[in-house]
């Protein structure tokens, strides 16, 4: 895999690790700035909704330009926004820093997303993908631990200030490892727009869209709501928290990895495969939540599966918006993160039902079984047609 890729993916590591980070760091921020802890939730709220809404307008506005000074941008933005939020007494202007970021983050994925398949060729796309995405996996196996461990020893605004340092090697790397100037094809060789945004007509790709939402917002409902399953169902003590966290991040390493391997010859056996064990995974850590060890097995497994499902559908959405090539890394960006907002949401409404702390482990297999009574059907359709015309 060539240089800039890893590159592209140390900057993604810096923005998981700030999108998932607030977990973590809510109570010190709701203290600090004189707000309920409730308000300083509405933080993680604002960075979901500015990378789904972000995703699509950011791409159309950025279409024409060259990728390297829009990665470049995208990212500093994304560092000044962190440098504000570590130094403001006021809660709505870090509201507001956290909308841009969610805007930067979501330019710059999109950017990186098509940026990655033309660094490769066609047939390592799905490879591809899966390196940049380790970022992200990164990110939850040592960025987020470690936000929390930072904060808690010097306070939530040096979490933000490492998080804007984590950028800089980043974009440092980019200016040199990415290719200046315009594509070659120019803008003159894109289709319009319109031609782009008529793509999401196509049902194949609403379907891997709609999947990918699905799968993605079952992984986001029980990982928003792992610590109450730790300490309450497992009765172990908070410093496990950061344990399951690890094991998650790692387990969602391995699935990236393994499925970056098999996404692009053979999505099918990682779905057919993939989609049953990780149904059966959620309840399965629901009734057995009360025994640490198998607690912390499942929690690596279901990380490995729903990162695996996860990517490969993000694959796909890319294959079947490839007639869209200045657009594809935004379907696939606001789909992921469809997921992000809406199971979480989900999992809190669980908590209120008879399960309890286990509603949201209930709520994935949920969520999963509706993806796959959608997807079984039509599996065919979904994993047909490999394309060769690669996002450029």
């Amino acid at each position: 895999m060539p240089l800039p890729l890893y590159l592209l993916a140390m900057a993604v590591f810096a923005m998981g690790t700030s999108e998932f980070m607030l977990a973590g760091l809510l109570p010190d921020i709701a203290s600090d700035l004189d707000v309920p802890v409730a308000t300083a939730g509405t933080l993680s709220s604002a960075f979901a909704v500015g990378m789904i809404v972000g995703a699509p307008l950011v791409a159309a506005l950025a279409r024409t330009w060259p990728k390297r000074p829009s990665l470049f941008g995208f990212i500093l933005t994304f560092a000044a926004a962190h440098a504000v939020g570590a130094v403001t007494t006021s809660f709505p202007i870090l509201f507001t820093t956290r909308v841009v970021a969610a805007l930067a983050n979501a330019g710059f994925l999109a950017v990186a997303l098509t940026a990655t398949a033309t660094l490769v060729s066609p047939e390592k796309k799905g490879r591809a993908l899966a390196v940049l995405l380790s970022g992200t996996t990164v990110a939850t196996i040592a960025g987020v631990p470690g936000g929390s461990v930072l904060g808690t020893l010097l306070g939530w605004r040096t979490t933000f200030w490492a998080v804007a340092a984590l950028c800089l090697p980043a974009a440092l790397g980019i200016l040199k490892a990415i290719p200046a100037g315009r594509d070659e094809d120019g803008a003159t060789g894109r289709p319009a727009l319109r031609a782009e945004l008529a793509q999401l007509t196509s049902q194949p790709l609403i379907l891997v869209m709609l999947l990918g939402a699905l799968v993605n917002a079952a992984t986001f409902a029980s990982l928003t709501f792992l610590a109450p399953v730790v300490t309450a169902s497992a009765g172990l003590g908070e410093l496990w928290i950061s344990v399951a966290l690890v094991l998650f991040g790692a387990g969602s390493f391995v699935g990236v990895t393994v499925a970056g391997r098999l996404s692009d010859r053979r999505p099918g056996p990682v779905l057919a495969v993939g989609g049953p064990l990780l149904l059966i995974g959620w309840p399965a850590l629901a009734m057995l939540a009360n025994m640490p060890v198998a607690l912390f097995i499942l929690v690596f497994v279901q990380g490995a599966l729903s990162f695996a499902l996860g990517s490969t559908l993000i694959t796909r959405v890319l294959y079947e918006a490839a007639g869209a090539p200045t657009m594809a890394g935004s379907y696939a960006t606001a789909a992921l993160n469809v997921g992000a907002a809406v199971g979480p949401v989900i999992a809190a409404a669980s908590l209120s039902t008879e399960a309890g702390t286990l509603g949201p482990l209930w709520a994935s297999g949920l969520l999963v079984a509706v993806a796959l009574l959608i997807a079984f059907p039509l599996l065919t359709a979904i994993t047909a047609g490999r394309s060769t015309e690669v996002p450029r």
